[in-house]
């Protein structure tokens, strides 16, 4: 029988030691809708005899306000803490609980089970050394079990415990438990999972949660918590290579400067040699600063600041490493994603990328494939909705000093951020860095782009004209550059319909296709600009996302956004082509305005109201505003 803690008097401070020296296990539940994760958690807890008089009188009186039980203890709602989960019956959220045992301390994370909440567990699942998949014995192994067992494979849990729980409701029967075991067991073979074991047992009852059930005589293991405290814990980080990514320069005063961080892998003791990635700065650690003073030695988990002997330009984003030993370094990567946004992956679209410490612009590509949880297969598809799991390539603006997902869980993972909600709208776990990414350089050339610009007498620029459909920045884009080429500037027109005759032939009008199409635009405009040209580009682009990432492109003062502002209805007006009626007809899927959205400039360098303004009126202003800036003019 398991024991739980107890003080019974005599030396405080030994007993705080001896609790302060037992390990740490940290382990999620998770699984399918209504398996029971909450109640097993509560079950623990009330065991554990981690409840006060006052939560134990709640809860008693809770389970008869709003319990499940007929008015007998509801042990989920120990956990189940937001009112729309008491009211519901379920979990949204994850919730943490810590408990203590005589051999171990415990940090449990209850994860929600509804498909919708898929990024939760996720969450919950990141930060844990072991999995309580449960299974309701009534149905066996479903969807979201295969889901969730999927993501912890895939985030690196090693220790799997498949819980088939509410065995009382099926009588306690051997053949039933061995079926869900043979199946489980038969999915996670696929999944190379290891270190798996499956314990029949009903979190409502407590039969096989703290003590053996004699109502399952022919069930030979352990029972849940005696598995849990016997399972082992910790990893090999200490004796892998020391890495440590820098969270803050820590400069109190002119006269220390040391960097902060936490370190991911390794030891580190003060004269070790150390190489400061991606610069490759090399110098000699001279000490190891805590609160609490300086260490002879620090190893992986602990927070530390270091002292250096040479002043190394090293900032937040940066990974000090040992020197014999680096960590790598590439801008280019293939990668895991879990999508967890409402809308959907769209490759091409500028996300930003937080890897540890790091924070920085970067894109995915199209996607190798897309994996069905049921059957482990490879699907085809452009893009990831929510929940879905896929293979691509990731694309970063700036080289990230990384460790693959295997080796180092803190230096291979990230997060998608979208650069305008600043949601977290994915999860990613890196596989290795492309090789193009090492062998591919930029050659050196000795005519500038100054040097091209000069021979015209103009300032490169990208005049940028988004609106509606039938909103006139055609009209108005022709007639800019019209007034341009007679003065002498050189131009170059880069319209939306007759690019889609050649560059961009491939291309449908899909929300991917669209984000595509901008950005090969973009890279276009760029080369032209880069050449000394003044480029129009006359495209809906409806995303601001795909705008902002052609501004920044090129340098700053060097795009400018021309907002045609027309409202829907003058745009239907003067469709002569009858595009807008088609879209209203369902004829044309995805149309802008219509059955697809378009998203208005918020601070546009030119906004043209062509309600009130004539075409020709707005190319004068617009060239006036050129020269107005300077971009007329030898810069």
């Amino acid at each position: 029988m398991t024991r739980f803690i107890e003080y019974t008097g005599g030396d405080v401070e030994a007993y705080l030691q001896s609790q302060e020296q037992k390990d740490l296990l940290r382990f999620i539940t998770c699984g399918s809708v209504d398996d029971g994760k909450s109640t097993l958690i509560g079950r623990l807890l009330y065991e554990a005899k981690m409840l006060f008089e006052d939560q134990l009188s709640a809860l008693e009186a809770d389970s008869k306000k709003m319990g499940t039980q007929g008015g007998n203890l509801d042990f989920a709602l120990l956990v189940d803490g937001l009112a729309a989960e008491r009211e519901q019956g379920i979990t949204i959220d994850v919730a943490y609980r810590a408990f203590t045992t005589d051999k171990r301390k415990f940090i449990v994370a209850d994860t929600p089970g509804h498909e919708q909440y898929t990024r939760n567990m996720a969450t919950g699942a990141s930060t844990a050394d072991l999995a309580i998949i449960l299974i309701d014995a009534r149905k066996g192994v479903l969807t979201q079990t295969r889901r969730h067992t999927f993501i912890c494979t895939l985030l690196g849990i090693r220790h799997l415990v498949v819980a088939v729980n509410k065995m009382d409701l099926m009588d306690y029967r051997q053949d039933v438990f061995e079926k869900i075991e043979a199946d489980y067991r038969a999915f996670a073979r696929t999944l190379g999972a290891e270190n798996i074991t499956v314990i029949p047992l009903s979190a409502l009852a407590g039969d096989n949660v703290i003590d053996r059930s004699p109502k399952m005589p022919w069930y030979h293991g352990s029972t849940l918590m005696a598995h849990l405290e016997t399972v082992p814990v910790g990893d090999d980080l200490d004796t892998k290579p020391f890495r440590m990514p820098v969270q803050w320069v820590n400069r109190p005063n002119q006269n220390f400067r040391g960097f902060s961080g936490t370190i991911a892998s390794g030891t580190v003791k003060p004269g070790d040699a150390i190489k400061v990635m991606p610069s490759a700065r090399t110098s000699t650690v001279t000490s190891i600063v805590t609160y609490g003073g300086d260490l002879a030695e620090a190893k992986a988990g602990q927070s530390i600041t270091l002292t250096l002997a040479d002043e190394v330009d090293a900032s937040r984003g940066d990974v000090i490493s040992i020197a014999n030993d680096p960590v790598e370094v590439s801008d280019q990567f293939e990668v895991e994603i879990l999508w967890m946004g409402d809308e959907p992956m769209l490759p091409g679209r500028p996300y930003l990328i937080k890897s540890g410490t790091s924070l920085i612009p970067g894109s995915l590509e199209e996607l190798k494939f897309k994996v069905n949880v049921n059957t482990m297969e490879h699907v085809a598809a452009k893009s990831l909705s929510l929940n879905e799991i896929g293979v691509c390539n990731l694309e970063l603006d700036k080289p990230l000093a990384f460790a693959p997902y295997k080796e180092n869980k803190q230096l291979g993972s990230f997060i998608i951020i979208d650069r305008f909600s600043n949601n977290t709208v994915g999860m990613g776990l890196i596989h290795f860095a492309l090789r193009r990414a090492a062998n591919i350089h930029w050659q050196a050339v000795d005519v500038s782009k100054a040097s091209r610009a000069a021979l015209s007498g103009q300032k490169p620029a990208i005049l940028w004209f988004t609106g509606l459909s039938g909103a006139g920045k055609s009209t108005i884009a022709n007639l800019v550059e019209k007034k341009l080429h007679a003065a002498g500037h050189m131009t170059y027109l880069l319209d939306g319909d007759n690019i889609r005759h050649g560059l961009n032939r491939d291309l449908g009008f899909s929300d991917a296709d669209r984000v595509e199409n901008i950005r090969r635009v973009a890279e276009v405009s760029k080369l032209m600009v880069d050449a000394g040209l003044i480029v129009l580009v006359s495209f809906i682009s409806p995303f601001r996302s795909e705008r902002l990432m052609a501004r920044e492109m090129v340098a700053q003062g060097e795009f400018v956004e021309v907002f045609v502002d027309t409202p829907l209805a003058d745009a239907e007006k003067r469709d002569v082509k009858g595009l807008y009626a088609k879209a209203r007809r369902g004829e044309i899927k995805h149309f802008t305005g219509i059955s697809s959205a378009y998203e208005a400039p918020e601070r546009p360098e030119i906004r043209v109201d062509t309600v009130i303004t004539p075409a020709e009126a707005a190319a004068d202003r617009i060239v006036a505003y050129l020269a107005e800036t300077g971009r007329l003019s030898k810069g």
